[in-house]
């Protein structure tokens, strides 16, 4: 093959060459993450049922969306780094097997709290790993824009996640409405499309070399967590992008569901497939907001998410479905916004080395949005919905200009840099 010379399928050259235009090697790993992410979100719609089938409280099935967000943590930590040094074939196939045995699980949770906890925490691991190795994976595997910065990869990366957000609550949701066994028969598709990815994983060409330089300890210290830029405009950001996310796919469907008799599994479905289709929708135009020294793709993003968290408010004043229909819509725009903008910025501030571990911290901070719901749900006892979501409306315009201000000092530092140099250069 031209582009790296490979000895076997499991050796990669060195330095592989990057990928040629045209190159589709990075669809088989997007159809592994897409697949992973359909078994995350596949529960989404499925919370209103198991709270009426299980008496479980508000709180408890919250929670229950919620743990997907600990078993995160460690896949996304050590996925991504583990990725580094073992390469990323190796890292995907080992969280395909999880993501598998997660559904498993999940199977059997219809007839125990227990098995949902223990297969919404393995989903976490499992999504973890895929996505952070996964995320870098796509971007090696993608070539140079044609302006000269390779920015396919965080949009590809958004569009295969949310693909997989997207069509597993909508296929689950419809499967419980309407098939038999609704406690088995929505988390078939997942296990048919994760098996089905065993083999295009197996298949795609290894882009990070498997090396053994220093302790697994030491390669976990990922360099640029410390960075300015990632800890007061990443950082901040990087909750947003799940926090609206998962307001709009477990909070709002329960706010209207004595206005939706039946159906209300039918409605949660559409509210999550009509979000995650808002963030892949969004994505053309938010590469062309993003602009590498201003920070109109950050005030832009954050923006969308105060606005859909006060259509929200505004829904759950008025109780009517319409308007939460409009707050899911809006609230995936922003989150599709924040993910490319978050990505982005990583991969700028990432090099080769540390490209996946950068990517995993990253992420791990924004899946500490999957909280979200269950901090409402739990807070239902001192204030109502609306009081709520005007508050973290608040929040996440406070964020806006703080990411903002610091965004534009550092781009005003590096201007000054610039300046002092060009003057050291004439004098």
């Amino acid at each position: 093959m031209a582009q790296n010379v490979i000895a076997d399928d499991h050796r990669v050259a060195r330095h592989p060459m990057p990928p040629a235009r045209g190159d589709r090697s990075w669809l088989r790993v997007g159809i592994a993450v897409a697949a992973v992410g359909w078994g995350a979100n596949q529960f989404v719609p499925l919370l209103l049922m198991y709270q009426a089938k299980l008496g479980l409280s508000a709180a408890t099935v919250q929670a229950t969306f919620g743990l997907y967000a600990l078993g995160l943590m460690p896949g996304l930590l050590l996925g991504g780094p583990i990725s580094d040094r073992v390469g990323r074939r190796r890292v995907m196939l080992v969280a395909l097997g999880t993501s598998i045995l997660a559904s498993v699980f999940l199977v059997a949770g219809g007839s125990g709290l227990t098995w949902l906890f223990v297969g919404r925490l393995i989903a976490g691991i499992a999504s973890g790993a895929a996505f952070s190795s996964g995320a870098a994976w796509i971007k090696e595997l993608s070539p140079v824009g044609r302006s000269g910065e390779a920015n396919s990869g965080p949009r590809r990366v958004t569009v295969t996640v949310t693909a997989g957000f997207a069509g597993g609550p909508l296929t689950a949701g419809l499967l419980a409405q309407w098939a038999p066994v609704p406690t088995m028969v929505p988390y078939l598709p997942h296990l048919a499309l994760a098996v089905l990815a065993v083999p295009l994983i197996a298949g795609t060409r290894e882009t990070r070399p498997a090396h053994r330089r220093g302790t697994l300890l030491r390669q976990l210290r990922i360099p640029g967590v410390g960075g300015r830029r990632f800890r007061t405009v990443v950082v901040p950001l990087a909750p947003w992008v799940f926090g609206s996310a998962s307001v709009a796919l477990a909070y709002l469907p329960g706010l209207v569901r004595d206005r939706l008799g039946g159906g209300v599994l039918v409605f949660a479905a559409v509210i999550g497939a009509l979000t995650a289709l808002a963030g892949i929708l969004v994505q053309p135009l938010a590469r062309k907001v993003d602009h590498p020294s201003r920070p109109r793709l950050i005030w832009a993003s954050l923006a969308i998410v105060v606005a859909g968290l006060l259509v929200a408010a505004a829904a759950a004043k008025e109780s009517q479905p319409a308007l939460i229909v409009v707050a899911a819509v809006v609230l995936g725009a922003g989150y599709g916004c924040c993910q490319v903008c978050g990505l982005l910025e990583v991969q700028r501030l990432a090099g080769p080395d540390n490209l996946a571990g950068l990517t995993a911290a990253y992420q791990a901070v924004t899946y500490l949005g999957f909280a979200v719901p269950f901090l409402l749900a739990a807070a239902a006892q001192i204030a109502d919905a609306v009081v709520l979501l005007v508050v973290l409306a608040a929040l996440a315009c406070l964020t806006l200009v703080w990411t903002t201000r610091a965004a534009m000092f550092k781009s005003a530092l590096a201007g000054l840099t610039s300046n002092d140099e060009l003057r050291g250069d004439q004098a």
